[in-house]
C-alpha cells in the first residue's frame, strides 16, 4: 500500500494507491484548533521519513502468537498562514494507511474543535454500516452509496469500490488524551466527527489514528493493522501468561435471575467443565457472601470465575478498591457494563481500568462499550468488547430479533477490528429466524477472546452434535482466514488451532448449497472434514472443497484435520483436590492475628492492606487491615497449583470478634445464605430475583426499617463466635406476598425456636438465649405446596453482647 500527501489550492490532500492503482484520492487532511481550521492554507515545511518495524505478541484474537510488521512512516510538518505549526503523521503498511495529527510546538494547551479528514465515496459503491450510537448496538445493514442517508454512522464503515477492492474505515491507538470519533455522511462524503465538541490537548500527538484498511475481503478479515498501529504492550504485561482465552458458560441469557443463585452457578460450572470449557461468567445478581465459594468450587475443575459490574461502581479511587477485593477472592476477570460514551472523560476512565486490571492480573470484558481500537496489543488482558447487537436483544426486544443478514455482515466489519462479545449460539431464542446450523456456525464466525455462549448449558447438552462441536472448539486461534462469502449473502470463516481448522458458515436468504474451498487451509490431500449443519452431522474426506447444504438463513460448523490426524480430542476437565484450610472461620486474637492452617505448599491471597506470616510449615498468622470493625470479616484465599494457570483454591473467613453492644442482624455479614428468589435483602423486602429490588418491609400494614427480607426456602447464617447472649426480634410475612411459612432459629444447627407466620397477621416476637452459640441461622420454608412465593421478613432482629468471653 502506498500513500502520498500534497498541498493543493484547496488544502492538504491524501492519495491512497494499491498495486499502482489509485484507490482514494483527494482526501482532505487537517483539523480545527480553537475554532481555526488547519490544513486549508498550509505551507509544507519539512518531511521526515522512516521505517517502523516491530514485533508483538497477541494473547487472543484472530491470530494469537508473535507477529512482525513493517510500516513506512512520513511526518509532514506544515505551517499555517497564522503561524501555527502542525503535523500529519502518515503510516502505510501492506493492509492500509493511517493518519494522525500532532502539534509539535504547542505552548500550554489548546482545544481541537473539529477534524477535516473526510472520504468521498465513489458513485456506484456499496457500503455496510450501522447508525451511530455510542455503544454500537444498532443493526448493521448494506446500502448503496446512492441511497446512503445523510447522518451519523459508527466504525468500522465498510465500502466496496470494486469486486477486488474494499475500504474499511476505523480508528486505532486511542487513550485518555483523546475523544473517539465516528463518521458523518453528507452527500456521499464521510467526515470524521468528534464525540466531544472540543478536546483539550497538549503538545504532541492530538488525535488517534484515522485508519483506512484497503484490500480484498480476505485481506481485511485477516488483517492485524489496527493492532499494529496501537502502542506497544506495557512492560508489566509483556509476559502476561495469566491471560487465558477460551470458552465460558453464562447463565443470565437463559435464566435472568440466576446470577443470584449459587446452586445454579454450580450447575453451569459442572456442565462447562464436562465440555472442557475454561470460564464461568456470573452476571448481575451475584452476592459477595458466596462468590468465594463458587470460585473455590470452579477451581476444582480448572474453571475461572468472572464477575459483572457497572462502570459507575468503579468510578472513584474508593470504588476501584473493589477490583483488588474481588481479585483477592480468586476472581479471574470482570465484565464492565454501560459505559456508553466516546468522550475524552470516559476514555480517561478506561485508562484507569486498564491500568488497575493489569496491575491486579484481572481479565476485562467491556460491555456497553466502544469498539476495539488496538487495546488487545497494548493491554492483552482485554479479552472482549460488546459494541454489537448480540443475543441479548432476544431478551430485551422480542420484536427486534437478530436477522441473519445482520449476523453475516459482522465478520466483514465489526469483528475485523477486534474481539466481539456477541454471546452466540442462542438455540432457545424466542422469535429466532436463523437455523440451528447458523447459530452453531456463529461460534466460529464470531471471534472473542473469551466466547460467552448465550444459551443454558443444558440446551447444549441436549443436542449431542452441537455439544460435541462446542467441546472440541479451540480456546484460542492461531490464524483466521475468509474462505468464501461477502457481506450481503454469506460468510465462511476458518480459524486454525494447531493442525486443525474450525469452520463457521452463516448465510442469509434462501436454502442453497455452499461450496467451501479448502485449498487455503494447507491440510493436504484427503483431509478429514466433519460438519454439523442444517442437514445434521456428516463426516467425509476432501482435498479441494466440500459442498454444504444450508437451510434458509442457515449455516454450519465444522472441523478440518489432516489425513490420519485425530479429529476429536476434547475431554472433560479433570477434578483437582481442594487445599486444606482450617478453621473455615478464624477469629482475630488479642495479639491482632488470626491463625489458619493450610497445606505446606499452599499460598495465601489477602485483601488489600492485610498481611500474613508463616508460623511454621503449615500455619499462617493473618493480620487484617486497620478498618475491620467488630463483627466484620474478610476472606483469605488459600491457593495451590492446579490446572495449568488456574490455581485450586479454598477460603477462610477471618472475623474480628463482637464486642459489647447491640448489633442489628442486617448489619452483620452472613457467612452463607440460601434464598429461593435472589439474595437475602438487607433492610428491605425480598422483592424478587435482583439484588436491591425490594421495598420497605411491611407486615400487616406495619412498616419496619431494619431487618432481612427473604424468600423461603431460605437460610441466613451468621458467625457469633460464642460472644453473644441474646437474640431478640420479630418475624412475619411481608405484605408483598401471600401464604404461610414455617420459621425457625438454629443455634449451631440445633433448633431453638420455631413458629408459623401467615400473610396479613402481625409479626411474632421472640427473645432467645444464645449463650455460647458460634453460628446463628435464621431459616424459613413454605408451610405447604400452596404457599410458594411467600416472603418472610425478620424485622428489628438484634444480637446483644453484654460481656465477651475470651
Amino acid at each position: 500500500m502506498n500513500a502520498s500527501i500534497r498541498v493543493t489550492d484547496s488544502g492538504v490532500r491524501l492519495t491512497v494507491t494499491r498495486d499502482a492503482e489509485t484507490v482514494l484520492d483527494g482526501i482532505p487532511l487537517g483539523f480545527s484548533l480553537d475554532g481555526t481550521p488547519l490544513g486549508t492554507d498550509a505551507e509544507l515545511v519539512h518531511v521526515a521519513d522512516r521505517t517502523v518495524a516491530d514485533r508483538f505478541t497477541l494473547r487472543s484474537g484472530k491470530a494469537a502468537g508473535e507477529h512482525a510488521y513493517e510500516h513506512h512512516e512520513s511526518v509532514h510538518t506544515f505551517r499555517e498562514a497564522g503561524g501555527v505549526e502542525w503535523q500529519v503523521i502518515l503510516r502505510a503498511g501492506p493492509d492500509g494507511v493511517a493518519v494522525r495529527y500532532a502539534l509539535p510546538a504547542l505552548d500550554g494547551t489548546a482545544r481541537v474543535t473539529g477534524d477535516r479528514t473526510a472520504v468521498t465515496l465513489p458513485a456506484g459503491s456499496r457500503n455496510w454500516v450501522l447508525d451511530y450510537q455510542t455503544w454500537y448496538e444498532t443493526p448493521r445493514f448494506g446500502v448503496d452509496t446512492a441511497d446512503l442517508a445523510d447522518g451519523d454512522y459508527g466504525f468500522p464503515f465498510l465500502t466496496c469500490l470494486d469486486p477486488a477492492t474494499y475500504v474499511l474505515i476505523t480508528e486505532s491507538g486511542i487513550d485518555g488524551r483523546f475523544a473517539g470519533a465516528h463518521v458523518r455522511a453528507d452527500g456521499g462524503t464521510l467526515g470524521f466527527t468528534l464525540a466531544d465538541d472540543a478536546v483539550e490537548v497538549a503538545r504532541g500527538v492530538v488525535t488517534p489514528w484515522r485508519v483506512l484498511l484497503v484490500g480484498t475481503l480476505a485481506d481485511l478479515v485477516s488483517s492485524l493493522f489496527v493492532e499494529e498501529l496501537a502502542p506497544a504492550v506495557v512492560p508489566e504485561l509483556a509476559d502476561a501468561t495469566w491471560v487465558r482465552p477460551g470458552r465460558a458458560a453464562w447463565s443470565w441469557w437463559s435464566d435472568f435471575y440466576s446470577g443470584a443463585q449459587l446452586a445454579k452457578q454450580r450447575h453451569f460450572v459442572d456442565v462447562a467443565a464436562d465440555l472442557g470449557w475454561e470460564h464461568l461468567l456470573i452476571d448481575c445478581g451475584w452476592e459477595e457472601t458466596w462468590v468465594p465459594e463458587i470460585v473455590a468450587y470452579a477451581s476444582l475443575r480448572g474453571v475461572q470465575v468472572h464477575l459483572w459490574t457497572i462502570w459507575r461502581d468503579l468510578n472513584s479511587p474508593e470504588d476501584l478498591r473493589r477490583l483488588a477485593l474481588w481479585r483477592s477472592w480468586g476472581v479471574a476477570g470482570i465484565k464492565v457494563d454501560f459505559m456508553e460514551s466516546e468522550s475524552k472523560d470516559r476514555y480517561r476512565w478506561y485508562d484507569t481500568i486498564l491500568t488497575e486490571s493489569a496491575r491486579l492480573g484481572l481479565m476485562v470484558n467491556f460491555h456497553g462499550s466502544v469498539i476495539p481500537r488496538g487495546w488487545m496489543r497494548t493491554f492483552p488482558q482485554v479479552i472482549g468488547y460488546e459494541a454489537i447487537r448480540g443475543a441479548e436483544y432476544y431478551v430485551f426486544f422480542e420484536n427486534q430479533a437478530l436477522t441473519a443478514s445482520h449476523n453475516v455482515i459482522q465478520p466483514f466489519t465489526r469483528n475485523i477490528v477486534g474481539a466481539m462479545d456477541a454471546t452466540p449460539v442462542a438455540f432457545g431464542a424466542a422469535g429466532r429466524t436463523t437455523s440451528d446450523g447458523h447459530e452453531l456456525g456463529l461460534a466460529v464466525a464470531f471471534e472473542c477472546g473469551i466466547t460467552h455462549f448465550a444459551d443454558h448449558v443444558d440446551a447444549y447438552a441436549a443436542r449431542p452434535s452441537a455439544a460435541r462441536f462446542l467441546a472440541e472448539l479451540a480456546p484460542v486461534w492461531d490464524e483466521t482466514v475468509l474462505l468464501a462469502g461477502d457481506p450481503d449473502t454469506y460468510a465462511v470463516i476458518a480459524r486454525r488451532a494447531g493442525d486443525r481448522w474450525f469452520l463457521g458458515g452463516i448465510s442469509t436468504g434462501d436454502a442453497r448449497v455452499i461450496r467451501v474451498p479448502l485449498d487455503r487451509l494447507g491440510v493436504g490431500a484427503d483431509a478429514q472434514v466433519w460438519i454439523v449443519g442444517d442437514d445434521g452431522e456428516t463426516s467425509t474426506t476432501a482435498t479441494d472443497a466440500v459442498a454444504v447444504p444450508v437451510a434458509r438463513d442457515g449455516g454450519f460448523a465444522g472441523i478440518v484435520a489432516p489425513a490420519g490426524a485425530e479429529v476429536f480430542r476434547a475431554a472433560p476437565r479433570a477434578y483437582q483436590t481442594a487445599p486444606v484450610v482450617w478453621p473455615a472461620v478464624a477469629e482475630i486474637g488479642a495479639d491482632g492475628n488470626a491463625v489458619i492452617t493450610t497445606d505446606a505448599d499452599a499460598r495465601v491471597r489477602l485483601p488489600a492492606g492485610w498481611s500474613a506470616d508463616r508460623l511454621d510449615e503449615t500455619r499462617w498468622a493473618v493480620r487484617p487491615g486497620p478498618g475491620l470493625r467488630p463483627g466484620r470479616l474478610g476472606v483469605v484465599t488459600v491457593e495451590r497449583d492446579g490446572d495449568g494457570v488456574v490455581p485450586v483454591v479454598a477460603h477462610a473467613r477471618v472475623v474480628r470478634p463482637l464486642t459489647s453492644g447491640a448489633y442489628q442482624i442486617s448489619e452483620l455479614p452472613m457467612i452463607a445464605f440460601v434464598n429461593e428468589d435472589g439474595p437475602v435483602e438487607r433492610d428491605q423486602s425480598n422483592g424478587g430475583g435482583n439484588p436491591g429490588d425490594g421495598r420497605p418491609m411491611r407486615v400487616a400494614g406495619q412498616e419496619f426499617e431494619r431487618g432481612l427480607g427473604t424468600a423461603p426456602y431460605s437460610e441466613a447464617r451468621f458467625h457469633l463466635g460464642g460472644h453473644a447472649q441474646r437474640c431478640a426480634g420479630a418475624v412475619g410475612v411481608d405484605d408483598e406476598s401471600t401464604g404461610r411459612a414455617r420459621v425457625s432459629v438454629l443455634a449451631d444447627d440445633r433448633e431453638i425456636y420455631s413458629a408459623l407466620v401467615e400473610a396479613g397477621k402481625p409479626v411474632i416476637t421472640f427473645d432467645l438465649d444464645i449463650h455460647g452459640v458460634r453460628t446463628l441461622c435464621l431459616r424459613s420454608e413454605a408451610a405447604g405446596p400452596d404457599d410458594l412465593g411467600v416472603h418472610v421478613d425478620w424485622v428489628d432482629t438484634i444480637v446483644h453482647v453484654t460481656s465477651v468471653n475470651r
